[in-house]
């Protein structure tokens, strides 16, 4: 798409000899009103170059810029250089990239040749999949698919939680309490419960916390009944889990989780041996770290046993050896924060370039309105039972509202899933939130459920429409102020997928969306698309093929589906 706001700077720059175009284009800035100018070029910078006041300036280039197929007025107010798009080329030009692309619209190559590694969800094994895993797996999820769209060869790794002190905890409370039975009809609220026991008795008893200490010992060093419950334990939490991603219509490259690495970590303790890296203390082993401002972490403890530190060590090692990443991201809540600053070091001072290349992609915490999520005290939400609600409430709207709809349950799963997903991914990923269920399952205001509808309004709009749709348009009827916004608004998409992508940070694609839809509801409230006209009726269902398009496109990038009827 040709880019109004460059094309601004290379007039202006036209004009004045001396001026690098780049350092004009940098200071482009976008008016805050539009009957100011699309584009505005201050000139201050320039008073002490050309000796004149920014206004004199900026009165001399707009009188010196020719006429041109780009603009259709340039004009001075002030000390700035205002550009006014012709609106016609404008809408000419975005039009038909949206009709020619399709659903490649607003994508890139720039990813050409390179792997992304992305680790999400990443859930612990026997434990509920609550609503406090939400983020990292709709996060993770969306900027997967943000990656693969802009060309690059995403790989989507669940790091399952399958190693730890836990399971040593777990293993002793089966053999105590557990039966069989019990966990195979209903595993993971079963294995929850005896969880939460063990912790609590062990609060009142040191014995058994060595128990589970020696039960992860035995695991660690291949004792068959161990790794028996351990297998089992993983098994039936696995099924409970993708039953969750079925859900989510998530899918994942690779299940490599903690265990993966366990007959990896040797290598690591023998390469920070060789390096003079591991220090001693206290019969443990760590790495200093207090030259860089942070305390050492643990990498093996007195008895012998690795730490998570150290498989994700072993993780980084082998991710860069079996996908020689580009990037290699980690989408995990900021509470982490410490531990990514410790292992990236770490692996840095073991003399790997490619450290700069792993990235922590931090989000704030979720907390319920009783108090923070705990899983040993049993206070949790699991994300299935949020997902199932929203599903079911969504069902009772239509049931009210649009009671003869085909597919019913089939659009209830994707508007009331795509709720849940697009309020969290509606603000900064990096903010806390109380989780609320009426707040989740609102279907007011800027919601998913919102931009859904108006995807779907443009559905029926189009399906009315018997003719194709073409870019054999009359482009001049598409420069009224309300259509304009729409088509500005269409331009930026790239630039907003960009900055995604940049930020790792998929709310810019949310509230895009947002922005769109409600454009375009008030482009159609104020004007009639299928008119008596057939010149004007062809050039405002482009427009709406367009949004349709751009929508559909964006709610996929946030892992949303787009429902034709509502």
């Amino acid at each position: 798409m040709i880019d109004y706001k460059r094309k601004s700077a290379e007039l202006f720059a036209s004009t004045v000899s001396h001026i690098d175009v780049e350092d004009i284009y940098s200071l482009v800035e976008v008016p805050p009103d539009s009957k100011m100018g699309d584009f505005a070029v201050p000139c201050f910078k320039f008073a002490k170059m050309l000796r004149k006041s920014p206004a004199v300036i900026a009165q001399e280039i707009a009188s010196e810029i020719e006429e041109n197929e780009f603009f259709e007025k340039t004009v001075h107010q002030g000390p700035y250089v205002n550009f006014f798009v012709n609106k016609k080329h404008f809408a000419n030009v975005v039009l038909k990239e949206v009709y020619d692309q399709k659903e490649s619209f607003g994508s890139s190559d720039e990813g050409h040749g390179r792997n992304v590694v992305v680790e999400f969800s990443s859930p612990n094994i026997a434990k509920p999949f609550h609503i406090g895993h939400i983020r990292t797996t709709v996060i993770g999820n969306a900027l997967y698919k943000i990656y693969r769209f802009m060309g690059f060869n995403a790989i989507a790794i669940n790091h399952l939680g399958d190693y730890g002190t836990q399971f040593g905890m777990l293993i002793s409370a089966y053999k105590r309490w557990g039966v069989k039975e019990k966990i195979e009809s209903n595993p993971i609220p079963e294995l929850l419960e005896l969880y939460i026991r063990f912790n609590a008795e062990a609060e009142e008893n040191a014995d058994l916390k060595e128990e589970a200490r020696y039960w992860f010992k035995e695991l660690e060093g291949g004792n068959a009944e161990a790794k028996a419950l351990w297998e089992w334990f993983k098994e039936v939490s696995l099924i409970e889990f993708n039953r969750v991603y079925d859900m989510l219509n998530i899918h994942f490259d690779s299940f490599a989780g903690e265990s993966f690495y366990s007959d990896k970590m040797a290598r690591v303790i023998d390469e920070l041996e060789d390096k003079k890296l591991l220090v001693s203390s206290q019969g443990a082993q760590i790495v200093d770290l207090t030259p860089y401002n942070m305390p050492s972490p643990l990498i093996k403890k007195s008895d012998g046993s690795t730490l998570y530190i150290t498989r994700d060590i072993a993780a980084s090692i082998y991710r860069k050896e079996t996908y020689d990443f580009f990037k290699n991201i980690y989408v995990v809540g900021s509470q982490q924060n410490l531990h990514f600053q410790q292992w990236i070091k770490i692996v840095e001072l073991m003399g790997y370039e490619w450290a700069k290349d792993c990235v922590h992609v931090p989000f704030g915490m979720v907390a319920l309105e009783e108090g923070t999520l705990s899983t040993r005290k049993g206070r949790v939400v699991f994300l299935e039972d949020v997902l199932k609600k929203a599903v079911e409430k969504t069902l009772e709207v239509i049931n009210e509202r649009n009671p003869s709809l085909e597919d019913k349950e089939k659009v209830a799963k994707q508007v009331g899933i795509g709720a849940v997903l697009f309020q969290e991914l509606y603000n900064n990923r990096i903010k806390d939130y109380v989780f609320s269920w009426d707040k989740t399952l609102s279907f007011e205001g800027e919601t998913g459920p919102y931009v859904q509808y108006t995807y779907a309004r443009t559905c029926s709009i189009l399906n009315k429409y018997t003719k194709e749709v073409n870019v054999d348009i009359d482009f001049e009827l598409l420069t009224d102020e309300k259509e304009f916004e729409i088509l500005k608004t269409l331009a930026t998409f790239n630039a907003v997928i960009l900055s995604a992508l940049e930020k790792n940070e998929p709310f810019y694609i949310t509230r895009f969306i947002v922005d769109l839809a409600q454009k375009y509801n008030r482009f159609y409230n104020g004007c009639q698309v299928l008119t008596e006209d057939e010149e004007t009726t062809k050039s405002r269902i482009l427009l709406t093929y367009a949004v349709n398009t751009t929508i559909k496109i964006a709610l996929g990038l946030l892992g949303m589906e787009a429902p034709d009827k509502m």
